[in-house]
């Protein structure tokens, strides 16, 4: 048993540290998040006595105690003081809005060694590539994630394409290109549709489907000539279209051992139908049955241990949930994309299944125990519906105020996921493109389905904008 523990929402960061009487817990996150509504079991309740909070420092971090503020370096967060039904002792739930990249890596690490944290896990990919978790082991603390240089297979879309073809890891044929007329050249020479992506980090945006040869060229000039993305745009690789249906198979791994969780299917366009442009997600569901046994035993062969089995040979050992963005068509699959981390919105359908302990699975990834057994999953299926705001992915507006969380939080075997979100006077508003995730379990995708948009009909904002067809194509499969 360990007496510390730590448990970040996808693309967030949580400390938290546990005693017999007390659970103390410092959240740096953009998100209004309680840590009870993440879905850990273990840590699924976080009681924090005021007077202990009162006196945590972190960095440039100062808590405040009560309602205030949070001082991270020049920007103002608020703390929301959160009250939990279940919470039996009169205790407070804090979570701190604050902003990891801002805090100093190496504060961070003394911290964690002067609270005696045990574990630490990373959400958000930009840290992972800037080195927090090569900073956390060599003060000799354990962290879920993987280092800087195996967190490349994210970081870099040129390092990723050129591992896949090194080990012949199945994947687009692409070309990487280091200017605009270079680049404009090959689109000109291969027509579309085809595939942009900036090389770098670019929130999740960097990748452009173009329909047409206009849409590849525009592309190119956003990226290498408007610096859409900064120095992330500054190569690009271009790819072959694939046709197919895509899927995403998460994975748990110690660098020895890897363990696939159930497959999802994101939804990227904005529109029913998948229909507009590109997002970050506008849903998901699982288990995705375009993925096969037969299929994901074959993923696991020829993608997920392939890679893991690359990275160890260039010296970048993996640790922590590799993600593979795939295409299925037929019996052929093949990689869209790798992340080094759990993905949004996949994250949000599959972790609610699963009825092992979360903490207990990463805490033996970061410490190389991870065990097959140890990661088991409940039957049934999950569906999340992303509530985003009017005019996402363009310009949008925020401040608008969100009724009817509460009643859709009540309902049984719903979640509600905060994304673009903060408080104001005591209301919760808008604060970004996607807004809520709101999944639901039931027996099947049709019933999770049924039950997701039972919830979000229950919420309200002006321009709320949420497609309407989430899962459709498991569905139709399963018809």
């Amino acid at each position: 048993e360990f007496t510390a523990g730590i448990f970040i929402p996808p693309a967030e960061f949580i400390m938290a540290t546990r005693s017999a009487e007390t659970v103390v817990s410092v959240v740096l996150t953009k998100k209004i998040a309680v840590a009870k509504e993440i879905g850990v079991r273990s840590l699924t309740e976080v009681h924090v006595p005021v007077e202990v909070l009162g006196g945590i420092h972190l960095g440039n971090v100062r808590v405040a105690r009560g309602r205030g503020t949070v001082d991270v370096a020049d920007d103002l967060f608020d703390i929301a003081e959160h009250s939990s039904a279940n919470n039996q002792r009169g205790e407070s739930e804090f979570v701190i809005l604050g902003a990891l990249l801002r805090a100093d890596l190496e504060g961070l690490a003394r911290w964690a060694e002067d609270h005696h944290i045990d574990l630490t896990v990373v959400g958000p990919e930009a840290p992972l590539v800037a080195g927090i978790v090569d900073v956390f082991k060599a003060h000799g603390l354990n962290i879920f994630g993987p280092t800087a240089r195996a967190a490349e297979i994210e970081g870099s879309k040129i390092f990723s394409k050129e591992l896949m073809e090194k080990y012949g890891i199945p994947t687009a044929f692409f070309k990487v290109c280091e200017n605009a007329a270079d680049a404009k050249a090959y689109i000109r020479e291969k027509g579309a549709p085809i595939v942009i992506k900036a090389d770098g980090l670019a929130a999740g945006k960097g990748v452009v489907v173009a329909m047409t040869e206009k849409e590849a060229l525009d592309a190119v000039d956003e990226m290498m000539g408007h610096h859409k993305f900064g120095a992330a745009g500054n190569k690009v690789v271009i790819e072959e279209f694939m046709d197919g249906e895509e899927c995403s198979l998460l994975c748990f791994t110690d660098g020895r051992t890897v363990v696939p969780m159930l497959p999802a299917q994101d939804h990227k366009r904005v529109d029913d139908g998948d229909q507009g442009p590109n997002t970050g997600g506008m849903g998901a569901y699982a288990p995705a049955p375009v993925m096969t046994d037969a299929l994901k035993e074959k993923t696991m062969e020829t993608i997920v241990r392939p890679v893991l089995a690359a990275l160890a040979k260039e010296g970048r050992p993996y640790s922590g949930c590799i993600y593979a963005g795939l295409m299925i068509k037929g019996d052929s699959v093949k990689v869209v994309e790798f992340n080094a981390r759990f993905g949004d919105p996949e994250t949000q359908a599959v972790l609610p299944l699963l009825d092992s302990d979360l903490a207990e699975i990463m805490y033996a990834c970061a410490t190389g125990t991870l065990r097959e057994d140890m990661v088991k999953w409940n039957p049934g299926a999950a569906v999340c519906v992303v509530m985003a705001s009017g005019g996402y992915p363009l310009s949008y507006p925020k401040g608008i105020q969100i009724t009817g969380l509460q009643e859709a939080s009540a309902l049984p075997s719903v979640i509600v996921f905060h994304a673009g979100t903060k408080e104001v006077d005591g209301q919760i508003v808008t604060n970004g493109g996607r807004v809520l995730g709101v999944t639901a379990i039931d027996k099947d995708i049709a019933r999770a389905k049924e039950r997701a948009y039972g919830a979000v009909s229950r919420i309200h904002f002006e321009g709320a904008h949420y497609r309407q067809d989430i899962a459709w194509r498991a569905l139709k499969r399963l018809k």
